[in-house]
């Protein structure tokens, strides 16, 4: 157990820069976020940038086009950003490819030749990825609050609590999905570079059959097999419950793939 904990305390070392910066980055870009609404708010501009988007861009946002034109909407964009989204994902590839590159370096032959189970990287793997999700999110969900009561005007309406958390949830569960397919790749990898690059081709392939079925009937029959469909921040701040079922799946997906990396890892050549 020791040397289990050893091994989760020297990954977290490794990865610390990493995790710390892009945590504080995405506060951060919450903070600006309640800024910027601020200043359209204070502008009472909101009706004027309905106005300069595009009828088509307007039709195919549908009822969320006006929530996100608000000083609530503004502030939650961080949630469901592209970038952001991207960033958080990409973090979780970086941080589930260790398996493979530590099999690349040798590290992992330096391990194992200790008397420690083979199960115990895959372990600290998924320990890593629940600390790290669970930090980012957390201090996300800090710098949205942080920015609201130091840069919220006087009469702006707030994000409710409650949503704030819902997008957050929804939003860590997308992280530990890619966190166990990737981690299922990575387990049966020689290089991490091998590693990172499938993970991210799958994720960029979901994201794009996502966006096809939104737009596109006919993909909407396979939409079901993106992770990404069962990602919907927008339906939240429009007032709707997340589906049970949405979180569930990604849910089942990242113990899926755990689970996956578990088998894989310990049956494989080293």
């Amino acid at each position: 157990m020791r040397s289990a904990f050893f091994l989760l305390s020297h990954s977290m070392k490794r990865v610390r820069s990493l995790v710390l910066t892009m945590s504080f980055l995405v506060a951060g870009f919450q903070i600006l976020l309640t800024l910027v609404a601020k200043s359209i708010e204070k502008a009472n501009a909101f009706e004027e940038m309905s106005h300069v988007v595009p009828d088509f861009l307007r039709q195919l946002m549908g009822p969320s086009f006006v929530a996100l034109m608000s000083f609530r909407g503004i502030v939650c964009v961080g949630y469901f950003h592209i970038a952001v989204m991207g960033s958080l994902v990409g973090l979780m590839i970086a941080l589930a490819t260790e398996p493979a590159a530590e099999i690349e370096s040798g590290f992992t032959d330096l391990v194992l030749s200790r008397p420690l189970a083979r199960h115990w990287v895959i372990t600290r793997t998924l320990a890593l990825i629940l600390l790290c999700t669970g930090f980012s999110v957390f201090l996300m969900m800090l710098g949205t609050w942080a920015g609201l009561y130091w840069l919220a005007p006087k009469g702006a309406e707030w994000p409710a609590p409650g949503l704030i958390r819902s997008l957050a949830l929804n939003l860590g569960l997308l992280m530990l999905c890619w966190g166990g397919v990737t981690a299922a790749v990575s387990a049966a990898c020689r290089r991490r570079s091998v590693a990172g690059s499938v993970a991210s081709l799958l994720t960029l392939a979901a994201y794009l059959l996502d966006y096809l079925a939104r737009v596109w009937e006919p993909a909407q029959s396979v939409a079901w097999l993106s992770p990404f469909r069962y990602y919907s921040p927008l339906d939240r701040i429009l007032g709707a419950q997340i589906p049970g079922r949405h979180l569930w799946v990604l849910v089942s997906v990242a113990v899926a793939g755990f689970a996956l990396a578990y088998i894989v890892f310990a049956r494989r050549d080293l």
